[in-house]
């Protein structure tokens, strides 16, 4: 591991002020459970590391008249054993406890898990300069691509692995970046940028900026919502494929549905065809497979990854009939 400074800034001014400031890699640090791995491997690299724990105001779970604001540093337990969020948003619970381990809930944060690094080998190899690190190639797109994206790789085949952002994008949430001329608040769906934006990085943040809490709306009336994660082990897992459903219920059919997809996609993946199939009509096996058909007419697997295909359609009919219900 190469030497790096740490600083502890107590405030989110300071903290936008030092971001601003550096002109060196910067490095911000959560929970630490994913940046240490990457610090000590040396696929990450920072001349400062910023501990985000000093930070006050980071952190927390607050109900407010529009709907619930959650710090990024606050830790996914508190995420899985909130009331409000299991009462009002269960899929966001759901999607809470299906992350990790209970030791490392413990640990991470809200805000490590949607802006964590991809898992991809190639780009973990510290041998190996794939593009995300600079070099020329994706090495996945001939090499082994089995647990690789088949939506929008687009010469990065990546994919995004946060449990918490499908779920939260799903039931509409808003991301708030801060920086040292003040906030701005976008749509966590567009907080994600694919490859063809920027290979180097998966998020919209830029050199000064933070993402300071996620703002998750009110729910509606009606309002139904599921999240379901397919793993190859019970625990301690990845997604193979996730799919996180959430709208208005009328009459066993969707007013509104929202649909994302996890594990298939360098970026959290919106299935808009599906929503289109799914929406005023009477929820079936037989709709849902229609559904995911639609999407997946977008799909590009690869040679090893073909299987997540199946996956899309298992996730979704699981999601949509649990929400639905």
């Amino acid at each position: 591991m190469r030497e790096f400074k740490i600083a502890e800034p107590r405030t989110m001014d300071e903290l936008a002020a030092l971001l601003a400031e550096s002109e060196e890699p910067v490095a911000m640090m959560a929970g630490g459970t994913d940046l240490i791995d990457e610090l000590k491997s040396g696929v990450a690299t920072a001349g400062l590391v910023v501990d985000l724990r000093t930070v006050a105001g980071l952190a927390g779970i607050t109900p407010e008249k529009d709907g619930l604001r959650v710090g990024v540093m606050t830790r996914v337990v508190e995420l899985a054993e909130d009331a409000v969020v299991a009462r009002d948003y269960p899929s966001l619970k759901e999607a809470a406890l299906s992350l990790a381990t209970p030791q490392l809930r413990n640990v991470g944060t809200v805000g490590g898990n949607l802006c964590q690094r991809p898992r991809c080998w190639y780009y973990r190899d510290p041998q190996v300069v794939c593009r995300k690190k600079g070099g020329f190639n994706c090495f996945a797109f001939q090499g082994r691509n089995k647990y690789h994206a088949i939506f929008g790789g687009s010469g990065c085949f990546i994919v995004c692995p946060s449990d918490l952002a499908p779920a939260l994008i799903s039931l509409g949430a808003k991301a708030t970046i801060g920086t040292a001329k003040g906030d701005k608040v976008v749509a966590l769906e567009q907080f994600y940028a694919p490859p063809e934006v920027d290979v180097t990085r998966e998020n919209v943040l830029a050199k000064g900026q933070f993402l300071k809490d996620v703002r998750v709306p009110a729910p509606k009336a009606g309002q139904r919502a599921a999240y379901v994660k397919l793993k190859e082990r019970g625990t301690w897992d990845f997604a193979l494929v996730s799919a996180a459903v959430a709208g208005v219920v009328n009459d066993g059919a969707f007013a509104e549905i929202a649909v994302v997809m996890g594990g298939v996609a360098p970026t959290p993946w919106r299935l808009r065809k599906a929503e289109d199939a799914l929406r005023g009509k009477p929820v079936s096996e037989a709709l849902v497979r229609q559904a995911a058909e639609a999407a997946l007419k977008d799909a590009s697997p690869m040679r090893e990854n073909g299987f997540k295909a199946d996956l899309v359609f298992a996730a979704l009919k699981e999601a949509v009939m649990a929400a639905a219900a």
